[in-house]
């Protein structure tokens, strides 16, 4: 779905960019005037285009106006992006900001329309019955409700986003009054979607009621009465620290010459009374406005997309069929799919891969380095010194992989997550249900998306149970934590990794392969001789091998690359050992990565131990692994996905079976194509009601009244 045009306010703003524009002499100084003025009045029933059902609604919708404040506030929330990062002027930002303004109005009032016409037959009511009890209403927030349904799940979810966002304000506020917080040390990468909710989630008691409100330490919005907020409310919050930080709030929004707030004429102890905040729900509830009206659009284009064709979803069959026949084509050769690997999502699919000249195979990786130490990395820069020779295959002469190898043995890693307890965010929390390997502390993280599933987007190739590895002790008095991780070995790390998958999926993985004799290097079993030349044989720096007891064959494992079921040990495997890349790994760039590092068939450019070992285990196919040393240290390898190298397509979808479960590689391609064909239509439309409504006859502006903002000197 697209994203649909709503103004923002003050409650997200750039204070500095407000400051920037108060100081400007061209502000009247009679603000409240001034920043009551009309600056455009908008009436699509005049339109000439306007459906004659609608227009029977035009004593319902009336005639919207923009006020100079509603500029203003667009100015403050979003001004500065376009000023400071794409250099535009205050007058190309201005004029945009109206133009915006603008086509959002004529938007809700088509959508209002639209939506009056259907309550209408819905309800089984004439139109002059909705029109009378829509215009009964006294205030536009009264009448949104009442065409939204008053005790709706749009009008819950448009007044707990405004009231979340009131109290996210004051927690700002109220951190940066209390001296004694800090923000935290360290950084470490999350996984995406953390402590994102769903769209249609809103807290709600047992009788479907909201279960939330604002937090002001005033009468009525007391801490006791906040519902579901007292769960993320400021640490060591007191009425006192409370009311203080709201008063500041109130002042970013009274004091900037906006007249936002007026406290001199308004009871600033009810805080969903105020003027600007009864603003900031009516523009709430024009988005939920909007949404309803493009989810029932997008609906009607759904349907007809799945039975476009000679028979349901014989269309998505149709765009399969020509993407995987342009990719015979376009992935002819290896280096066409090597340069199509990186694009690679779950919306940029790769259906064809052609038979490799080298019997290589494309894949992608997951990587957990344990690295050298400091000390280590420094006497490993003197052995490479000592032993360089660029006439031999590697560069270096053999001494120097025996004695990196001895350094090699000494390498210990520890947990990497202590930022997700001291950092900016606390994201720990103690569990009762996780893995109880050896020195698990029980302390997991992101509380909000493992254990509330309902309100919050799961984590995408996360599992999840993985505790803190070592002794953690929450400080009472200061807040935060002492951390004391364990030291692992690689034989160690070995140990954690075939535990957690085996707990994560269910099964044994206790079968694998160790070099016993690794450690033991020697020139005569450093090198093999090919051709009359010395060549390293890298299977010498192979450490440990194996395969995870998956279920499924490969193309199953392929197309259900993210499937979501309790019951794919595949994809369980996958988000243990990504959730290990998040405890272990050093290499923190391939946490970015869709599903890891692509591999080529043939050459890369990672180092040639790393090359070599992902090369056996892609052979393998997915759920393979193997650990390998390197001029980093160790690595340990996970095989998420290979292609076939055959030259044939490589799976037959099941639309019917498969297009309705989540993760699938049909459910996924659907998507996809639901996506670009659905968005495309809602822009299209969106752009087509703009274009056939949006005209001298609807709109009318007054562009002196806000000249003096186009005036405005950079």
């Amino acid at each position: 779905m697209k994203s649909k045009k709503i103004i923002g306010g003050i409650l997200a703003a750039s204070v500095a960019a407000a400051a920037v524009l108060g100081g400007c002499s061209q502000i009247s100084s009679n603000q409240t005037a001034d920043m009551n003025q009309v600056l455009a009045e908008i009436n699509v029933t005049n339109a000439a285009a306007i459906d004659k059902n609608l227009k029977e609604y035009a004593d319902a919708v009336g005639t919207s106006k923009v006020i100079k404040r509603e500029l203003v506030t667009y100015f403050i929330n979003a001004g500065s992006n376009y000023i400071n990062n794409y250099g535009w002027s205050y007058n190309q930002t201005f004029t945009y900001f109206m133009d915006q303004l603008v086509d959002n109005a004529v938007l809700v009032q088509y959508a209002t329309l639209y939506l009056l016409k259907d309550k209408a037959a819905r309800d089984n009511q004439s139109a002059a019955t909705v029109i009378s009890e829509y215009n009964s209403k006294p205030t536009k927030v009264e009448k949104y409700k009442y065409l939204l349904g008053e005790d709706s799940d749009d009008v819950k979810i448009a007044t707990y986003t405004l009231m979340k966002a009131i109290n996210n304000a004051i927690d700002r506020k109220e951190k940066k009054n209390d001296s004694s917080s800090s923000s935290g040390e360290g950084t470490r990468s999350t996984p995406s979607g953390v402590d994102t909710e769903k769209d249609n989630y809103y807290p709600k008691d047992k009788d479907g009621k909201l279960n939330y409100n604002v937090y002001t330490g005033y009468e009525k919005y007391l801490l006791s009465q906040s519902g579901a907020y007292k769960d993320d409310a400021v640490k060591g919050t007191s009425r006192v620290s409370r009311i203080s930080a709201y008063i500041d709030f109130l002042d970013d929004l009274s004091s900037l010459g906006y007249n936002l707030v007026n406290k001199n004429e308004e009871n600033i102890r009810d805080v969903l009374s105020l003027n600007y905040i009864q603003e900031e729900l009516e523009t709430q509830l024009e988005q939920r406005i909007l949404n309803k009206y493009y989810n029932m659009f997008e609906a009607e284009k759904e349907t007809e997309l799945v039975n476009a064709g000679k028979g349901k979803y014989s269309y998505i069959n149709s765009v399969y069929n020509d993407l995987l026949d342009y990719q015979k084509s376009a992935y002819a050769t290896e280096s066409a799919v090597s340069s199509a690997l990186g694009n690679m999502s779950d919306s940029e699919f790769i259906l064809y891969t052609p038979d490799t000249s080298d019997e290589g195979t494309f894949g992608y990786v997951y990587n957990i380095l344990l690295p050298f130490s400091a000390s280590q990395s420094a006497r490993l820069t003197e052995l490479q010194s000592l032993y360089k020779d660029e006439d031999l295959d590697g560069g270096y002469k053999p001494e120097y992989y025996i004695a990196r190898n001895k350094l090699l043995k000494q390498i210990t890693t520890t947990d990497q997550r202590s930022a997700w307890f001291n950092g900016e965010n606390d994201y720990a929390f103690k569990a009762d249900d996780y893995y109880k390997g050896e020195g698990a502390s029980g302390w997991l993280f992101f509380e909000n998306n493992i254990t509330n599933p309902d309100s919050y987007e799961a984590l995408s190739k996360y599992y999840g149970k993985y505790s803190y590895k070592g002794m953690v002790v929450e400080k009472e008095k200061d807040g935060g934590y002492i951390l004391v991780p364990d030291k692992l070995t690689i034989d160690d790390m070995l140990k954690e990794f075939i535990g957690y998958v085996d707990y994560a999926t269910g099964t044994s993985n206790s079968n694998f392969s160790k070099n016993a004799n690794y450690y033991d290097l020697s020139k005569d079993t450093l090198y093999k001789d090919e051709d009359g030349d010395d060549k390293i044989d890298y299977n010498n720096f192979i450490y440990a091998k194996g395969k995870l007891d998956l279920e499924g064959s490969e193309a199953q494992i392929r197309a259900s690359l993210l499937y979501t079921g309790e019951d794919n040990t595949y994809y369980n495997a996958l988000s243990a050992v990504n959730e290990l890349q998040y405890a272990y790994t050093t290499d923190t760039a391939v946490l970015s990565q869709y599903i890891g590092y692509s591999v080529d068939a043939g050459d890369t450019s990672y180092i040639k131990e790393f090359e070599y070992a992902a090369h056996e285990a892609i052979k393998g196919g997915a759920g393979s692994w193997a650990v390998c040393a390197g001029d980093y240290g160790w690595h340990l390898i996970y095989v998420t996905y290979t292609f076939d190298n055959t030259g044939v397509a490589q799976y037959t979808p099941d639309w019917e079976a498969n297009v309705d479960k989540k993760g699938t590689f049909e459910n996924l391609f659907y998507e996809m194509v639901k996506s670009k064909n659905i968005s495309d239509i809602s822009t299209t439309r969106s752009t087509q009601i703009i274009k056939e409504f949006k005209s001298d006859n609807t709109v009318t502006k007054w562009q002196s009244r806000y000249q003096d903002l186009l005036d405005i000197q950079n």
